[in-house]
């Protein structure tokens, strides 16, 4: 029954935010609670929202000072030469902006934090789609499909927790999955220049003067795969293609279409070079300021949390100096940081309550049940097979602790060695990147004010082709 109750809360939680009936926020804490009085287990509904609570309170408040940092370092200009660096390079074309978009958050991701990627990711390309008029959601898909890929580094998380479930090196299982991880990469390069080509289509090229030259459209739509007759088409407010190229909707963010209104000009003072929060002075204690947090993540100097609540403290502190300013700085971003840190505790309460009623254990347990005994010898494909849904639906340490064991075990017994169950386990990381309960996809679709349902509508039939790729590279390559 658990398993049943638990697959229906997932379904539903999927069709009403991807419907746009319920809010993401609304729908992460009602849902949940509703199927916990439905397996009588009404009255532990407290305990299990404050033990998840607890356990994603850090990642909350990463996620706070981490956007007022991101935020501080975008008003003092830090990435206005890399904006101002790709609308050159790619001369306002479409296609040219969307593979940048793939590229700049591969290269960002090697710090292994999701959130910072997308900070710096929608930082620098928010504005350039905007002023083109590209589809939003293009963006986002791109860039967690891309974060999704390099997420299996050592130190991303997930290569990690394998390791630590299996006892085995982490080295062991990354370095053989590189060729594959490759491959992987190389596809979302290779979607990111389809996408790219129907955005051009859509939209067609512009000189660079023509686009700096546009004004930004109060509201955009979600256009999707680039349905469109042109140019010169004006996207109309409050209706249009859907992210999937089909329906109508609303990309305003959860935050709301009016608000969308009244701060777009503030939106777009990422380009403007007259801006009173600039701080050309101190540009490379910025830059040095950000490459030696960036540096001390990836060297677990101290927990992330801190090093984003020392960083954003000194970076308030030096860049502005006055007590009116910093509140000022901080105000701006307020609104960032309540939607995305309310979402985070949004999600506790339905991790809380999957985890608490056992619902994650069964299903887990009905999955591996329900893999046939004559599939043992092809553990490896049937455990990167299930990556895809399991990582979707569960966290990654429901999947990798909890999971993933059971089926090295049933590997094992069929002579399949525990390297090739965990290579395998890391497949299913690009669909992982989008899924409702990864705190950093609330980053960037906040950011970058797509509703969550397109972004998922759009997302995840590319994530999960591009997770297939890595499977099937990494089978072609003899690595599983």
């Amino acid at each position: 029954m658990l398993t049943i109750l638990g697959f229906a809360m997932i379904a539903t939680f999927l069709v009403l935010i991807m419907t746009k009936k319920m809010s993401p926020i609304a729908a992460l804490v009602l849902i949940p609670a509703l199927f916990c009085v439905a397996v009588g287990q009404g009255a532990q509904l407290g305990d299990y929202v404050i033990e998840g609570v607890g356990n994603l309170a850090p990642t909350a408040a990463m996620l706070m000072f981490a956007i007022v940092y991101f935020g501080v370092m975008i008003d003092v200009g830090l990435f206005d030469p890399i904006v101002r660096g790709i609308l050159k390079f790619c001369q306002a074309d479409p296609m040219r902006i969307v593979v940048g978009t793939a590229v700049l958050a591969a290269i960002v991701s090697l710090d292994g934090d999701g959130s910072t990627t997308f900070m710096i990711t929608v930082s620098a390309m928010y504005p350039l789609y905007k002023r083109l008029k590209m589809s939003l959601v293009v963006m986002t898909g791109v860039a967690a499909t891309a974060n999704g890929v390099m997420n299996t580094l050592p130190w991303g998380g997930p290569t990690a927790r394998a390791a630590t479930a299996l006892k085995l090196d982490a080295s062991e299982i990354f370095v053989p999955m590189i060729p594959a991880l490759a491959m992987g990469l190389l596809a979302v390069f290779v979607l990111a220049y389809v996408l790219g080509i129907r955005e051009r289509k859509r939209l067609g090229m512009l000189t660079l003067d023509e686009a700096l030259a546009r004004e930004p459209e109060p509201e955009t739509v979600s256009a999707g795969t680039g349905t469109g007759t042109g140019g010169k088409d004006r996207l109309r407010k409050g209706t249009g293609a859907s992210a999937s190229g089909t329906g109508t909707g609303s990309a305003a963010s959860a935050g709301g279409t009016e608000k969308e209104d009244a701060d777009d000009d503030d939106e777009f003072q990422g380009l403007d070079p007259n801006r009173p929060t600039l701080r050309p002075k101190l540009y490379w204690f910025n830059a040095g300021l950000t490459a030696a947090l960036l540096t001390a993540m990836i060297m677990e100097l101290m927990p992330i949390p801190v090093l984003f609540l020392l960083g954003a403290a000194l970076a308030l502190t030096v860049n502005f100096p006055h007590m009116p300013d910093q509140r000022a700085r901080i105000a701006a971003h307020a609104d960032n940081v309540l939607n995305v840190s309310g979402m985070v505790f949004a999600a506790a309460v339905f991790t809380g309550v999957l985890t608490g009623t056992g619902m994650v254990e069964h299903m887990a347990d009905w999955v591996v049940g329900a893999v046939p005994e004559a599939m043992g010898p092809h553990m490896a494909i049937v455990t990167g097979l299930l990556s895809l849904p399991l990582t979707y639906f569960m966290s990654n340490d429901g999947f990798y602790f909890g999971v993933l064991p059971v089926l090295a075990e049933a590997g094992a017994a069929h002579g399949v060695s525990p390297l090739e169950i965990a290579r395998a386990s890391l497949a299913g990381q690009a669909l992982h990147m989008s899924s409702p309960l990864v705190p950093a996809v609330y980053v960037l679709v906040g950011m970058a004010k797509v509703e969550f349902g397109d972004h998922t509508r759009f997302t995840v039939k590319w994530a999960v082709l591009t997770s297939l790729v890595v499977l099937a590279a990494g089978i072609l390559f003899g690595i599983m």
